[in-house]
């Protein structure tokens, strides 16, 4: 039988913060105790300081959004920023932004759009992104490699191979 994923190794952010909990362990117990429960109250997490830690984690040459505000940019007076965002998130009167519609080149000539969200955006989406995922992760089976933090495409390739190469395999399904 699979195991899940039920270590107390907490999450890492990024690799600049390191090891953390980020106050998530209520949330991922009570989540790994019942999994019908039904989480409605936890807009309380989304803190000034998540929204900063959030804010550091993007990627900092990334495209601009309709706004067209770098990173670079809004790190000028980053303090007064993130504690405007976190008011306006918990008062009610955020609205995140349209996103801006890009058209990027396929090799067969024709073009797909993709959309890029304002900085401000990305920085709400990062932080609520960690707060859902403290709930879900602890779903996920330890063969689940797929968008999960830490694990990419090259480590479910390693276990492939180690699977192949080191057990007795009868059949290999290709699913995508």
């Amino acid at each position: 039988m699979t195991e899940r994923n039920f270590g107390d190794k907490p999450v890492t952010m990024t690799q600049r913060m390191g090891e953390m909990d980020c106050g998530f362990t209520r949330i991922r117990e009570a989540a790994k105790k019942d999994s019908q429960l039904q989480f409605n109250n936890l807009y309380h997490h989304l803190t000034a300081e998540r929204l900063n830690n959030a804010y550091f984690n993007l990627k900092r040459q990334a495209a601009t959004g309709v706004d067209d505000v770098t990173w670079k940019v809004y790190g000028e007076n980053l303090a007064e920023r993130i504690q405007d965002l976190h008011t306006r998130l918990h008062n009610g009167s955020y609205h995140p932004q349209p996103s801006k519609r890009i058209w990027i080149e396929k090799s067969d000539g024709t073009k797909r759009p993709i959309g890029i969200a304002a900085l401000e955006d990305k920085i709400v989406q990062q932080a609520l992104g960690w707060i859902i995922q403290s709930i879900y992760e602890c779903d996920f089976l330890g063969f689940s490699y797929g968008f999960r933090p830490e694990r990419s495409q090259h480590n479910a390739l390693d276990a492939v191979y180690v699977a192949l190469t080191q057990k007795k395999i009868s059949w290999v399904l290709d699913a995508d």
